[in-house]
């Protein structure tokens, strides 16, 4: 792998090397999928630093020489209703935050707080791989409301979402807003149409938006509860600074309940499983992001939506037997190998051993992902390149 760095001037291109730094994506690869020198694509964080100001305040903490217990202040707290009101015209109180160590467990702990046994928690397929398991890990049932596609541009099936949110058992959905694995940014018009399914059979909407501000329309994404008072009443929303600035480590989320009798359902859940500590780095970073990453954050989405344009163009021309359709968000593509009609176990085995190249499975994201990949393009444009060309070489030689 060439690991030099460049004279680009864009900060980006500078390629960091991760590896023998505990790194999941990097590190994690001989064990997870038996090699060592393959381009990782998979994980979703990022091989960029963290904004300098973000840095900057895990310095302050480490040099202040005491790691104790640590709790949100006033400051915290307002950094983050500042944010989503200049980002996303959201106007959130502080005392709706909660905060969890992050996402995957809120949505557990929503499961917990909301649902008894039996219930029905609805997902909508392909989506992020945890959903699938949280229904299995309390007891609950899962029922599949998965999207619709034509070629690769997905919508809701609104029509069959009516259908199961009519059982009685139905208790719950579990939106992803923007959604993951697929890039799409759910319209206003489609929220609405959820909103009001939710509120005919009496359901609790838990909207995973921990990828809102990596969009790249400014304006396009939309929080749930913002659609209504009755959406704003009747969901728990799912946010964190930990994607945005490539902060995931330190483990930090922020859940905004403005229904407090939900909220304080959840702070009780939250209490039971002795999850209420925060990471003293995670408050000092996270405030440090909202308050002074936006600079960063605009830079760095630009660079991202150029390496998705780079890999689709690539696709488009030399691969065309792929599919591959620009996100509106995050920064992984949704990749579709179907056409090369190899058995999914097999396509992945290829792609890891003659390619060199680590995915993550399309599988991951349930039954609907066979046949595709998720990439992850949030690395220089020369990984990227590299990666590109091995893809081309190793197909073009099957």
């Amino acid at each position: 792998m060439n690991k030099n760095t460049t004279n680009h001037d864009h900060p980006l291109h500078r390629m960091i090397d991760r590896r023998e730094t505990r790194s999941v994506k990097w590190d994690g690869m001989e064990s997870l999928f038996g090699v060592k020198e393959a381009i990782p694509l998979w994980v979703a964080d990022m091989d960029f630093t963290a904004p300098e100001p973000v840095l900057q305040a895990v310095r302050d903490v480490a040099d202040h020489g005491i790691l104790g217990y640590a709790a949100p202040n006033t400051s915290f707290q307002q950094s983050i209703a500042d944010w989503m009101q200049k980002r996303h015209g959201w106007n959130v109180s502080p005392e709706w935050l909660v905060y969890t160590p992050g996402i995957v467990p809120a949505l557990n702990m929503a499961v917990e707080a909301f649902t008894e046994p039996g219930d029905h928690i609805i997902i909508q397929p392909p989506v992020y791989g945890p959903f699938h398991k949280l229904a299995s890990n309390h007891g609950r049932e899962l029922v599949l409301n998965p999207l619709l596609h034509d070629e690769l541009h997905y919508k809701m099936d609104l029509a069959h979402l009516e259908q199961v949110a009519k059982h009685e058992k139905a208790k719950m959905l579990v939106l992803c807003s923007p959604h993951n694995p697929i890039g799409r940014v759910w319209t206003k018009e489609e929220l609405d149409n959820v909103m009001e399914i939710a509120a005919k059979h009496d359901l609790i909407v838990i909207s995973d938006e921990i990828h809102a501000d990596l969009v790249f329309k400014e304006g396009l994404h939309t929080p749930y509860a913002m659609i209504s008072e009755e959406a704003k009443m009747h969901s728990v929303i799912c946010t964190a600074a930990s994607k945005t600035f490539n902060i995931a480590g330190l483990h930090t989320s922020n859940v905004v309940i403005a229904n407090e009798e939900l909220r304080e359902k959840f702070k009780k859940i939250i209490e039971k499983n002795a999850l209420s500590s925060m990471n003293i780095f995670g408050i000092a970073a996270t405030e440090a992001a909202y308050r002074e990453g936006e600079p960063w954050l605009i830079e760095t989405l630009d660079y991202i939506h150029e390496n998705m344009v780079y890999v689709t163009e690539f696709i488009h021309t030399h691969l065309p037997e792929l599919k591959v359709e620009l996100p509106e968000s995050t920064y992984l593509l949704w990749i579709d190998f179907r056409n090369l009609q190899i058995p999914h176990k097999e396509l992945y085995q290829f792609l890891l051993h003659e390619a060199g190249l680590v995915f993550s499975s399309g599988t991951d994201f349930g039954e609907h992902g066979e046949g595709f990949m998720r990439m992850n393009v949030a690395c220089s444009r020369h990984l990227l390149e590299e990666a590109m060309n091995k893809l081309k070489i190793a197909l073009q030689s099957r």
